[in-house]
């Protein structure tokens, strides 16, 4: 069991294939590779690397923008593809990591190696929010692509509560690294992206 990789040739294959489905704008192989690249340069702060890594390849596979329950169902993907890979607990903590993205609050781990994994596998996820300008509005505006069925008023309110609750947190990242490298533009591009979504269109 110890052998085998978590995430071998073949299941980054099967994986690839999700997250090459039409109608994924943001959502696809760029931000997973864009995650795997963060990965490798915050790797020596890792407790489990590979579970980290194992949680970016899983945490986006079921991706439905009408859905609610993505999230749940890709950790239990996850759960169902890495069973006889690896142990019980740690299965558990990439279920977790993975179940996180949905509000992007630390899931409670008794372990503060898990924890610290966890926090930086959340802060890499969000890396965009913290990208240079041009960087972030091609992604806002590959995610209204991804809710191109809602419509223009509906979006507005709901991407604007969406950036009003993160801008409203005291801090968007829960790593210090990730602070300093992202916080700053990243509050700048929402604060940004939230005046032109309150413009009269």
């Amino acid at each position: 069991m110890k052998d085998q990789p978590l995430i071998d040739e073949p299941l980054k294959q099967e994986l690839s294939a999700l997250y090459r489905a039409e109608g994924r704008h943001y959502h696809n192989l760029a931000h997973i590779e864009a995650m795997l690249v963060l990965a490798a340069d915050y790797r020596a702060l890792f407790g489990d690397p590979e579970a980290v890594e194992a949680a970016i390849w899983f945490h986006d596979a079921i991706y439905d923008s009408k859905a609610k329950d993505n999230e749940a169902r890709s950790a239990a993907l996850a759960g169902k593809k890495l069973a006889g890979r690896t142990d019980a607990g740690r299965l558990d903590r990439i279920g977790a990591m993975i179940l996180a993205t949905a509000t992007h609050q630390l899931p409670r781990f008794d372990d503060d190696t898990a924890t610290r994994d966890a926090s930086l596998f959340l802060d890499m996820d969000l890396s965009i929010l913290g990208a240079a300008p041009d960087a972030f509005d091609a992604y806002e505006r590959a995610v209204r692509r991804e809710y191109d069925w809602v419509e223009e008023p509906m979006w507005r309110a709901g991407r604007g509560t969406v950036l009003k609750d993160f801008i409203a947190r005291p801090r968007i990242f829960h790593t210090e690294e990730f602070r300093q490298r992202f916080e700053p533009q990243a509050r700048l591009n929402m604060a940004r992206s939230l005046e032109t979504l309150q413009r009269p269109s």
